[in-house]
């Protein structure tokens, strides 16, 4: 199948816009990906840092309730520590914000995509009052700088990230025989981390291990902590010594160290199984639940021969016929729905309203949750569904259409004539029923809401 501008803009990046070319060749695609973060400069999410930094202040103040005396003082500080909580609630709508301002605006939907399946590839979501918005500072940090570099760079920094460890409980796990365990009596071996690593991240379920591998992975892991002050830390005095024998390789040695580690992810991001699972779970990602044999042993074999390159995988899934079969399979997730609903829109970033939490919650947040994809807070460990089913139940598809019908007209109330939107939103592949009924409909905001209703535009 011949490259398809249109089509590489929907089925690839973020959707169709007025004003905004799609791109002229996989290479412009590519050149995109590898050129200047400019969508994230223009509408920042602060980094894992930055979030921890914030955080120091809200645990004092959370601390600070219990030390000072007098009800009066009691109340003050509850005040203040709950004042906090608000304001860091708020400020974490307004990442989601900038999450659709990039989506609706950017020139590389490329970038955004790939971004989104790898945040989702390594699902990590918070609790308590630290980490419940943790979520999108950890994207910016070890996912979207490495979407077109190389598998082990994004592995290891998922590593070193603190929502993950204390999503996945590494940051409880104590080697039995640690320096710590001998001189406090107190050893915890945590295997949670271990097991998704092995399971999700890299092998994949039903992959070239045992238990045995997942115990000695548990083992290597230990030392990989962090302080909320200061970040990530490997600290070895919670390791447990070696050696360890993963998939039959002897890994580690009696003086535990961060080298370690780094080994014990390096034979996982680069083993064959590693590159089978990865090449077939993005092929279902972008193209279809059933994605072609040959198209995955394409982005298999790129990826085994380039040392884990993800940007070669990713280029030889979009050089690849399979990639450009004209008919649109994938149901959208919500997020991507509502994300190139606003880029059809031909919206500029001040009619999202990421300044205001109130709207956000309105407009985007309560919508997206009544449609199964509530952010940031994807149901486990294996992140977001990929079948189309779970997407377009009856409940779910009703809280599509009743944003479909509502929340263009709120975020811009001079709305385009809905003949020009469908064709803006589909280009050329806009079905005649679709056009015809944007024609037909009485008013602007019914118009625009039908051809996003429409499976035409449901799907990629």
């Amino acid at each position: 199948m011949p490259f398809d501008p249109d089509q590489a803009e929907i089925r690839f990046g973020c959707g169709l816009a007025p004003g905004i070319d799609p791109p002229a060749s996989i290479d412009a695609m590519m050149a995109r990906l590898a050129g200047p973060d400019e969508v994230a400069h223009a509408f920042p999410i602060p980094d894992t840092a930055a979030y921890l930094e914030r955080m120091v202040h809200v645990q004092a103040a959370r601390k600070a309730r219990r030390k000072v005396e007098g009800q009066e003082a009691k109340d003050e500080a509850r005040k203040v520590y709950r004042r906090m909580i608000r304001a860091t609630r708020a400020e974490a709508a307004g990442w989601t914000g900038q999450m659709l301002r990039r989506r609706a605006l950017t020139g590389d939907g490329l970038r955004e995509r790939l971004t989104a399946f790898w945040a989702d590839h390594f699902t990590a979501r918070g609790a308590g009052f630290v980490w419940p918005e943790a979520h999108l500072p950890y994207v910016e940090t070890a996912i979207r700088p490495h979407v077109a570099k190389r598998f082990v760079d994004m592995l290891r920094a998922v590593s070193q990230e603190p929502l993950m460890l204390v999503y996945l409980d590494q940051s409880k796990s104590v080697g039995p025989n640690s320096a710590r365990a001998l001189k406090k009596g107190r050893g915890g071996l945590n295997e949670n981390f271990a097991r998704e690593l092995l399971e999700l991240h890299t092998l994949g379920a039903g992959g070239p291990y045992d238990q045995a591998d997942v115990a000695a992975l548990a083992r290597l892991l230990t030392g990989l902590s962090y302080k909320l002050g200061r970040g990530y830390s490997y600290r070895a005095a919670l390791a447990e010594p070696g050696p360890h024998v993963l998939l039959g390789q002897p890994l580690g040695g009696p003086d535990p160290e961060e080298a370690h580690v780094h080994a014990a992810l390096d034979l996982l991001a680069h083993h064959p199984a590693t590159a089978q699972h990865l090449a077939r779970k993005m092929a279902v990602h972008f193209i279809s639940d059933q994605p072609d044999p040959a198209l995955v042993e394409a982005m298999r074999s790129a990826f085994l021969t380039t040392d884990g390159d993800l940007a070669a995988m990713t280029r030889a899934m979009l050089e690849h016929p399979a990639a450009w079969i004209p008919e649109r399979g994938n149901v959208k997730p919500p997020v991507d729905f509502v994300g190139s609903a606003l880029r059809a829109l031909g919206l500029v970033a001040a009619h999202i309203p990421a300044e205001n939490a109130k709207e956000m919650n309105q407009l985007f947040l309560a919508p997206l949750e009544l449609m199964g994809q509530p952010q940031p807070r994807p149901p486990g460990p294996d992140g977001w569904p990929e079948a189309d089913a779970d997407w377009i139940t009856p409940q779910r598809f009703a809280a599509r259409l009743g944003w479909a019908m509502t929340v263009p007209f709120q975020l811009r109330r001079t709305l385009p004539d809905p003949g020009d939107f469908a064709r803006h939103a589909l280009g050329p592949a806009l079905p005649e029923p679709v056009a015809r009924a944007a024609r037909r409909a009485e008013t602007r905001a019914e118009g625009i809401g039908l051809v996003l209703a429409s499976p035409a535009f449901q799907r990629v």
